[in-house]
């Protein structure tokens, strides 16, 4: 009771601290908005509600096997013929503690407490769940964010190749072709921005409906894709969630209680005991006056020896039960192992996706310029210029969408495991988290964005110094030069 009650006081904490801000505007880490997610989310507040009734039960099943006390009182008036008429009262007072019930009561007594971690449990479950969602929504609208910038910088290279393609075509050295194609790329690019935005903004308002904020609020993201390497290995990760998976403990619970259903249904085959005890008292006011007090005690015995098969129902449909919680078992263990692994293979290759579309981002951008460059001056053609921006774009897009899937995968395999908030995962394969953490020492980190290649820089120093500006220039230079040669003859 004292954790719940820190759990309570810390939510409201939260709940205090960003009530401040959300008014107006919510400028949240990824931390801060899974805190403020647990603190608010209606449906994990519904999921808590589930504690509440396994307490009810318990109590409950208690009950049943304790004391129970009845008070029973009436009061008549009546008349027989021609008799005087009579007033009569009575009140009694009964008790009755069950001593044997075949075990019936002390196996709900165990379900309903077995019950009550279970949802515990479903609690914890539920709120890692809801980490997850929100880490992933977080991200989700990052991405969005970035497809929305590399869409702007799609627009601008084609309204700036559009411009440049105008020109040349009103000097007469290009045709009226390269202008059309030039306008409709640069419309496509345009309304692939606008899908860009409208997905940004519903990825938006998920984020803030996990939070439950209001919609119209502005809502700012504090961070950004960090690159946290993932150390444990496969099967070290999959052992770790057959033992730390809570809704596999769950399963666990679910068994434990069909067992004790088995229990109790058996109980209709065996004999009950119980002591009861009761006193009353009862009085004539008319005619005349009279009472009377009586009180007893006893044991009472039952033993059900024949019900034309109502018990044995009761115990077959109870094993039914067990055999399928048991079954469950074995199929969420199954299910957990293949989960675990296939998030892993994918957190895996959007990890080497995310070293791989770095360099080619760099490569991208290195032949868009030499295109571009090529075409302004002369010595290429339209469809390479197109072709590089959209290998461009989509080298930015594929570089961008490695690394969120990195951290969303990273984030899934963790839940998979079944780590709880805070816990990191370096605790299921602790000897190989310490060689990969000094593997990565020695090495560095890969770093978070793209770099240009040496080779790009040293092309594009080339490039700069050999504009067309730059060719005219020295060819007049040269021109004259040789003009002053003949004039030295």
């Amino acid at each position: 009771m004292k954790i719940r009650g820190n759990l309570a006081a810390l939510a409201a904490g939260v709940v205090l601290f960003y009530g401040c801000s959300i008014g107006e505007t919510a400028a949240l880490s990824i931390q801060e908005a899974v805190d403020l997610a647990l603190a608010q989310n209606t449906s994990l507040r519904i999921t808590e509600k589930g504690e509440e009734t396994a307490r009810a039960n318990l109590k409950g099943a208690r009950g049943a096997n304790s004391f129970n006390v009845g008070l029973n009182g009436t009061l008549t008036d009546g008349r027989t013929n021609d008799e005087a008429r009579q007033d009569n009262g009575s009140i009694s007072l009964r008790a009755n503690l069950p001593l044997y019930t075949g075990g019936k009561n002390q196996a709900n007594i165990e379900s309903a407490e077995i019950g009550v971690d279970a949802a515990r449990l479903k609690t914890e479950r539920a709120r890692e769940d809801l980490r997850l969602s929100v880490i992933q929504a977080y991200y989700n609208v990052l991405e969005a964010k970035k497809k929305i910038e590399i869409g702007e910088e799609t627009v601008e290279k084609y309204q700036a190749h559009l411009t440049n393609v105008e020109q040349l075509f009103t000097a007469g050295s290009k045709a009226r072709l390269d202008v059309l194609r030039s306008s409709v790329e640069l419309t496509n690019a345009k309304q692939a921005l606008l899908k860009a935005e409208n997905d940004h903004e519903v990825k938006l308002l998920t984020l803030k409906n996990l939070l439950r904020i209001d919609a119209k609020e502005e809502l700012i993201l504090t961070e950004d894709f960090k690159f946290v390497p993932f150390h444990p290995g496969m099967d070290a990760c999959v052992d770790y969630a057959y033992l730390h998976r809570k809704d596999l403990l769950i399963d666990l619970y679910n068994l434990k209680q069909r067992e004790l259903d088995v229990k109790a249904a058996r109980a209709g085959y065996l004999p009950s005991l119980s002591l009861s005890a009761s006193t009353g008292a009862s009085e004539r006011f008319n005619p005349g006056s009279d009472n009377s007090h009586n009180y007893q005690v006893g044991l009472s015995a039952s033993w059900n020896l024949f019900d034309s098969g109502v018990t044995e129902a009761a115990v077959d449909k109870a094993k039914t039960a067990r055999d399928q919680a048991e079954l469950t078992l074995v199929k969420d263990k199954e299910d957990i192992s293949f989960s675990v692994r296939q998030l892993y293979y994918s957190m895996r290759e959007a990890e080497r996706r995310f070293a791989v579309t770095r360099a080619a981002v760099s490569e991208a951008e290195e032949d868009y310029y030499i295109a571009s460059e090529k075409y302004r001056a002369g010595q290429g053609i339209l469809l390479d210029v197109i072709d590089s921006q959209e290998a461009l774009a989509t080298a930015e897009l594929n570089f961008n969408s490695a690394q969120y899937d990195y951290a969303r995968f990273k984030a899934a395999v963790e839940n998979a495991m079944g780590l709880g908030l805070g816990e990191d995962p370096g605790i299921a394969d602790p000897e190989r988290t310490a060689e990969r953490e000094a593997f990565f020492r020695e090495r560095g980190i890969v770093p978070n964005g793209p770099r240009a290649s040496r080779d790009y820089r040293r092309a594009k120093e080339i490039i700069d110094a050999n504009t067309p500006a730059k060719w005219a220039e020295e060819a007049a230079r040269e021109t004259a030069e040789a003009q002053e040669g003949k004039g030295d003859r």
